[in-house]
């Protein structure tokens, strides 16, 4: 028994060196192992669809914690991780995200911004929808609330892609996405926006359907502003197609008398039921302002300005009142311009000639009864006839050479006194005023054309 303590005192004290060696060993390789280890588990799951991925090794044991997006793809990320050389040992830690019943989504625009929400069923596609959605903002602010969550019907990111095209014809609203019902809520940006979100959504994968459409159109606009000191008339909002356009500017070209016009209008659907007929009696009236503005809102009809001669707004107004189509609605607006300083008989006939070098009044044909779309021109002689109250006017009526003399001759007559008529009703004393026809005696031009047989239609004045 001596003997054998003997011998461990011999042997004990190299044991602990030993000892020591081993632990340093231990510590000096476990080290480097685990972060190998770490690398190349990491790199084996480079292309799985994992969220909030956390690998821990202690070891040749690994432990795995990620949320994944189906049960395949969760198995698959452990066969990955064990089947890496080194590893002995793999803990599953991992849990399937939510599934959300029924799978929503939906993009929404205000003022301040673009909102993004509900459900996305992939951090790639959440980030490619989000991506798409800073594109088209045009510098709003996009806001991300989404969260992911399985469940989501095919083509989903499709759908979604397509809504959130969807967006700059929006000026306030929200897109949805519920399972495979889209939902559209909102107000268009301009008209026909409405009709270009329905016909883009024609386009929706199979199985996909719109189960409730509440866009709502913008009001249909159509404005015309007179400026007296530039002399223009600025058209802007909306016609319903190219050939009311054409018409609206025409109508001006007759009712008017030498404004440029500055034409802004854009064609689109949706005008309301007539919508010529309205403009036209709209811009007859605007054509007796001095300066004034047109606005049709859908059937809302307001015309505000300045009429050259006291008599005209109650004119105007009764006139829109009992002309417009049924439905339509119509407020004027009017005051009367200040009058201007009187002009004595020279000055007074240098006007009225300027003015009849840029339009003529017109009559029916072969009759006596002035043109309506001559009202304009008319009130614009009538306020300088006012100017020049001490002068006396000859109205002097002119026809072409086509028909008989003798009936040219009275034809003249009679309008030149439907032209006095209009001026008496305006304020201007019968008295000063005299109606003499000439017929086709005293021509301007050839009647051999028809440009010159309009020329000689006219009516003139001779102020004394």
């Amino acid at each position: 028994m001596d003997g054998f303590w003997n011998w461990t005192r011999r042997w004990w004290p190299g044991i602990i060196p030993l000892a020591l060696l081993w632990a340093a060993a231990v510590w000096t390789t476990t080290g480097p192992v685990e972060q190998d280890l770490t690398a190349r588990t990491g790199a084996a799951l480079t292309n799985s669809v994992l969220d909030k991925t956390q690998i821990s090794v202690s070891g040749r044991d690994v432990a795995l914690s990620a949320d994944a997006f189906s049960e395949e793809g969760r198995r698959s990320a452990v066969d990955k991780i064990a089947a890496v050389p080194g590893v002995r040992l793999v803990q599953d830690q991992t849990d399937l995200i939510a599934k959300a019943q029924p799978f929503v989504w939906s993009i929404e625009r205000d003022v301040i911004h673009v909102m993004l929400g509900g459900n996305a069923p992939l951090p790639a596609i959440r980030n490619r929808l989000l991506e798409t959605a800073r594109g088209i903002a045009s510098g709003t602010e996009v806001v991300d609330q989404m969260a992911l969550a399985r469940g989501a019907p095919p083509r989903f990111d499709a759908v979604a892609q397509l809504l959130i095209e969807q967006i700059p014809r929006l000026k306030e609203g929200k897109l949805s996405i519920s399972d495979t019902q889209v939902t559209l809520m909102g107000t268009a940006r301009e008209i026909g926006g409405r009709e270009a979100i329905v016909a883009a959504l024609k386009n929706l994968p199979e199985g996909y359907s719109v189960a409730k459409n509440e866009i709502k159109s913008p009001p249909y606009l159509f404005q015309v502003n007179k400026d007296p000191v530039a002399s223009t008339l600025t058209l802007s909002g909306y016609v319903p197609d190219n050939a009311a356009h054409a018409a609206i500017v025409s109508a001006i070209g007759r009712k008017f008398v030498g404004e440029k016009i500055v034409d802004n209008l854009k064609a689109s659907a949706g005008a309301p039921p007539g919508f010529l007929s309205a403009v036209s009696r709209a811009l007859s009236g605007l054509s007796r302002l001095s300066t004034g503005t047109l606005t049709i809102q859908d059937r809302d009809l307001q015309l505000s300005g300045d009429t050259l001669y006291p008599g005209v707004p109650e004119q105007i107004s009764d006139d829109l009142k009992g002309s417009l189509p049924q439905g339509w609605k119509a407020k004027a607006d009017l005051s009367v311009k200040p009058g201007a300083s009187p002009v004595n008989a020279t000055v007074c006939q240098q006007l009225l000639a300027d003015i009849l070098k840029k339009s003529t009044i017109r009559f029916e044909t072969g009759k006596a009864e002035i043109d309506p779309d001559s009202v304009g021109l008319l009130d614009r002689l009538v306020e300088v006839v006012l100017r020049c109250p001490n002068s006396t006017i000859e109205v002097d009526g002119h026809t072409d050479s086509d028909g008989d003399p003798e009936a040219n001759l009275a034809l003249s007559t009679r309008r030149a006194q439907a032209v006095i008529d209009y001026f008496v009703k305006a304020g201007v004393p019968r008295e000063r005023m005299s109606a003499i026809g000439y017929g086709s005696t005293v021509p301007v031009a050839s009647n051999d054309t028809d440009e010159g047989k309009s020329q000689n239609r006219r009516i003139e004045f001779n102020v004394r």
